[in-house]
């Protein structure tokens, strides 16, 4: 009878363990970040025309930044810190499509290289961005494709020491990608790198190694998707 009672026991703590991470995945995507914030939104009125901005924390930290921007064109942030393309596409559904814009704003790459989930591959990445693209234009969403922005190295993962040799490589294969699909794609990257080509100008960058924009950085990343954006919500 012991011996029975401790099996039960054991499968129990087992089954709890399980689930325990089994809830943990289920949020990997983090869908509660803006769950409330996307059910206040609602549908669109009649002649909305939508723009979600999509990505990571250069996303997110952007309507902090620049409010006025946002405000004005009327654009929805759904950015992230620290996510990869995996995550994006997981809570591509929630953060985009149920959304119904018309059109969205990807930028992808930066945490992939970075390693935030695991080992970087540009096979999946490059995949995961081709997904996005595939899901926005079967729900009748325009994409715009904004490159990676350049970045010497990343401060948390100091491993990775061919940052910028891998955001070339990745940035081209999206921008082939986008020509051969016709579809918009923002060069943040070369607006924003060093004369020398080894990072972001530092006049532009909030962090050291340079990661993330600062006000002057969004300016830039600003003028050039701006008149994207309107032309693409004609």
């Amino acid at each position: 009878m012991k011996a029975l009672k401790m099996a039960g026991l054991v499968l129990l703590l087992s089954c709890l363990s399980v689930n325990g991470v089994w809830a943990q995945r289920h949020d990997f995507a983090n869908w509660k970040r803006y769950a409330a914030q996307n059910k206040e939104l609602g549908t669109p009125a009649k002649n909305e025309k939508r723009v979600v901005l999509f990505g990571n924390s250069i996303t997110d930290g952007w309507p902090g930044a620049r409010p006025k921007f946002f405000e004005k064109n009327k654009l929805i942030g759904r950015g992230i810190g620290g996510q990869t393309s995996y995550q994006f596409l997981l809570r591509f559904r929630e953060d985009v499509i149920n959304l119904q814009p018309k059109v969205v704003v990807i930028n992808y790459g930066t945490n992939d290289i970075a390693e935030n989930t695991g080992d970087y591959d540009e096979d999946l990445t490059f995949g995961n961005v081709v997904s996005m693209v595939e899901l926005a234009q079967a729900n009748k969403i325009k994409v715009i494709l904004a490159s990676c922005l350049p970045a010497e190295g990343f401060s948390w993962r100091p491993s990775v020491t061919d940052a910028m040799e891998k955001i070339r490589h990745l940035n081209a294969r999206v921008q082939a990608y986008a020509e051969e699909k016709k579809i918009p794609y923002v060069d943040y990257f070369s607006a924003m790198v060093t004369e020398d080509g080894t990072k972001m100008k530092p006049e532009l960058a909030q962090d050291n190694p340079g990661v993330h924009p600062n006000v002057k950085g969004y300016e830039v990343m600003e003028n050039l998707l701006l008149p994207v954006i309107k032309k693409q919500r004609e």
